[in-house]
């Protein structure tokens, strides 16, 4: 198998036009998993791929990240042969965040008869799932709260930060087969992101040799 990231976007609310922070891991050139579903970057898969995402793995719902949702809605349910069919894995603790953010809009179509989640197979995930017949992991990240943002791993592929302060004991653990790392990183950090000093702080010069940097 033959992996890729490709990234939709590496902005943030406030850079709309770096487009939303979310990628698309591919194998075999073919869209695989996307994770998350910002407004803009919805937009630039469908730009690119000619179609919406088939599976998607939400790391948090910041509306950067989850905004695209409406319109996915949209498109799912309308549609015979996609409705019930996207697959979107979400961690447990998020979930009732994203219902909250996302889902729970009084009466989602105006005619009713629709819930918001009859459009999505909607999995549950803990440490680890399956997609596809291949496992990934799962971990939690620095990002506002705990147990509110993940990140995520495909060994030996890809390592997924998500947004995040520093993270190395995790990186110790899920970045231990020479995957690429795409990492949260601005100029400057905050009490909500990483930033590049952070970056040269608290990660070995082989770690951030690995380090793809967005956000």
């Amino acid at each position: 198998m033959d992996w890729a990231l490709r990234f939709m976007g590496v902005g943030n609310a406030s850079a709309v036009q770096l487009g939303s922070p979310m990628a698309v891991i591919e194998r075999d050139g073919r869209p695989w998993l996307t994770i998350d579903c910002g407004g803009e970057g919805l937009t630039a898969f469908q730009a690119h791929y000619g179609h919406v995402p088939q599976a998607l793995f939400v790391t948090h719902v910041h509306l950067d990240h989850v905004a695209g949702f409406e319109r996915l809605f949209v498109d799912a349910y309308f549609s015979p042969q996609r409705r019930g069919r996207i697959r979107l894995y979400v961690p447990a603790t998020v979930v009732p965040l994203l219902h909250k953010r996302v889902a729970d809009y009084p009466n989602v179509l105006a005619e009713g008869g629709a819930n918001f989640w009859d459009a999505f197979q909607l999995i549950v995930v803990g440490d680890a799932f399956w997609h596809d017949g291949v496992r990934l992991e799962v971990f939690p990240v620095r990002h506002h709260w705990p147990e509110t943002a993940y990140g995520l791993r495909l060994k030996g592929a890809v390592t997924w930060s998500g947004d995040t302060r520093p993270i190395p004991e995790m990186l110790a653990r899920y970045a231990d087969d020479n995957e690429l790392i795409a990492h949260d990183c601005g100029l400057h950090g905050n009490p909500s992101h990483t930033g590049v000093d952070d970056l040269e702080r608290e990660y070995t010069p082989e770690l951030q040799a690995r380090m793809m940097l967005y956000h």
